[in-house]
């Protein structure tokens, strides 16, 4: 099942979360979720959501953070997940550059064995 899929309707996400539905809507004007809307303005939720919103619950109700640390908390979680695909991208990069680089040096680059010996 495709993870950004919307498929669950307000009712069922907030039951899904054990959480009221207004407290889903509270969550979105304060910008920690972004539920699809239906043509008919009908907000969708996907598995992401789901996720994101279980999160939410556990920094909440487990760990005490209020609505603005989770903000925070969210955005900080965003950027580090940008970072990390933003170094893996630039290491996939530089190996594939070295790869070609070694393709076009000549074999007679001395082995580890030898250096030093």
């Amino acid at each position: 099942m495709d993870k950004d899929r919307p498929v669950y309707v307000i009712s069922v996400a907030a039951e899904l979360l054990e959480m009221h539905p207004q407290t889903l809507r509270l969550y979105e004007r304060k910008g920690l979720i972004k539920p699809k809307r239906s043509g008919g303005k009908t907000r969708l939720y996907s598995e992401r959501d789901i996720e994101k919103l279980r999160e939410i619950r556990r920094l909440t109700q487990e760990l005490g953070v209020n609505l603005a640390g989770v903000e925070e908390i969210m955005r900080l979680r965003a950027e580090l997940e940008a970072l990390q695909a933003r170094f893996e991208a630039e290491v996939a990069r530089l190996k594939l550059l070295l790869l070609e680089e070694g393709k076009s040096l000549p074999q007679e680059i001395p082995q580890e064995s030898s250096m030093g010996a």
